[in-house]
């Protein structure tokens, strides 16, 4: 079992930034991957981003590209995602989920284990 724990959330106007946290403990792995989700009120849950454990390489959805960075230190076994020029629109619960592989990374239902979540409102 893989236990993930989000932090960082909060209320920001708009242009303002946040980073979040995703701490994972218990039985971490080395290869697969940890993504960042968000669901709004009413809609679907959405991908943000995700990052290698091994390599690190990072993918973003368009919508953030350029304002969010994913990062990760695999020694606290902690990825961050660093939120710069919010926007109204980014508010939702913000997601991040672990998988063992890299199939569809973009994809919600390849994720193994999931986070509690944390708010992020960003006010115009």
């Amino acid at each position: 079992q893989v236990q993930l724990v989000e932090s960082g959330g909060g209320l920001v106007q708009a242009g303002g930034s946040l980073r979040l946290s995703c701490v994972a403990s218990g039985r971490t792995f080395s290869g697969g991957a940890v993504g960042w989700f968000r669901q709004a009120p009413g809609k679907d849950r959405e991908f943000v981003s995700a990052i290698t454990w091994s390599g690190g390489t990072t993918y973003y959805a368009d919508s953030v590209k350029g304002r969010l960075t994913i990062s990760r230190d695999n020694a606290k076994n902690t990825v961050y995602l660093q939120m710069n020029s919010l926007k109204p629109e980014d508010t939702a619960v913000y997601y991040c989920a672990a998988r063992r592989n890299l199939v569809g990374l973009r994809s919600a239902l390849g994720y193994d284990y999931w986070g509690q979540g944390t708010q992020v409102t960003v006010s115009s």
